[in-house]
């Protein structure tokens, strides 16, 4: 494993075990990644391939079968403090004002209530919530409430970033907006990324690389490099055709919801 490595796997796989008369079900199978540090890296594929698998294995919410999981050079066995989660459904507490919701894991951590809250308040402006520190999830937006998240994953100030499709929800102007902030706030800290998603549009706007999985027995069959500066502009052809290039290696098929090529019309 090199140094530069933030999160390495070595044939990792992960089996559920059937029900009733269902069998099991092989959600990866024998996965070798490599992850650098800093690295931005988008994962696509059709359902049942194994991104959301991939994301609770190296959060540590769940136990590979088979194979190890290095983060920065320890095993993972559960949770860490430096891998933080953000999901789809931005899961926030509705009893808690925003500031709350972002004070809430550096409370559990221990940190006195108004050292927290400083450093909650700090976050909500650098995701351009200054003006709703003390507004309830109800209130807000969906693309709101997803900023209130991130603003919960920056003040935990994580070295790896875990995203399940966390802009999969949100209407297209919020998501583009999202997507811009995310990728300031990764330059600007630093964070090795883990962003699932089933848009090759955002995957190739956003990432260094971009990691093609496909369900098992295939599992990991494409890893493209997008060699691109940034900032990025969604326009710009050269995206254009790395999207439709990864398009063309996954048959073709289109996400019929947004006229993006996508991986899997099933998606």
């Amino acid at each position: 494993m090199s140094t530069e490595s933030a999160l390495v796997l070595n044939g990792v796989g992960k089996v559920f075990p059937g029900q009733g008369h269902q069998d099991k079900v092989v959600a990866l199978d024998g996965l070798d990644l490599e992850i650098r540090r800093g690295e931005f890296v988008a994962v696509v594929g059709p359902s049942g391939c194994g991104k959301s698998t991939l994301i609770d294995l190296l959060a540590g919410f769940t136990r590979p079968t088979s194979g190890t999981i290095l983060a920065n050079g320890r095993l993972v066995r559960g949770p860490g403090p430096e891998r933080v989660v953000v999901f789809q459904d931005h899961a926030v507490f509705p009893w808690y004002t925003a500031l709350g919701n972002v004070a809430y894991g550096l409370r559990r951590q221990g940190v006195p209530r108004r050292e927290a809250e400083r450093h909650a308040r700090e976050a909500l402006v650098r995701v351009g919530l200054g003006d709703f520190v003390n507004a309830y999830p109800a209130a807000l937006s969906g693309g709101m409430r997803q900023r209130v998240a991130l603003a919960r994953a920056l003040v935990l100030r994580p070295a790896i970033l875990l995203l399940d499709e966390p802009f999969a929800a949100l209407d297209a102007v919020a998501r583009a907006r999202l997507q811009d902030e995310l990728s300031a706030l990764w330059q600007e800290f630093g964070w090795t990324v883990v962003f699932v998603t089933h848009t090759l549009a955002e995957a190739v706007y956003l990432a260094d690389r971009v990691i093609v999985l496909e369900r098992p027995p295939v599992g990991l069959c494409a890893v493209e490099s997008i060699v691109l500066p940034r900032p990025r502009h969604r326009r710009d052809p050269r995206l254009i055709d790395y999207v439709e290039r990864l398009d063309a290696r996954l048959g073709g098929r289109l996400d019929e919801s947004d006229g993006e090529p996508c991986v899997c019309a099933q998606i």
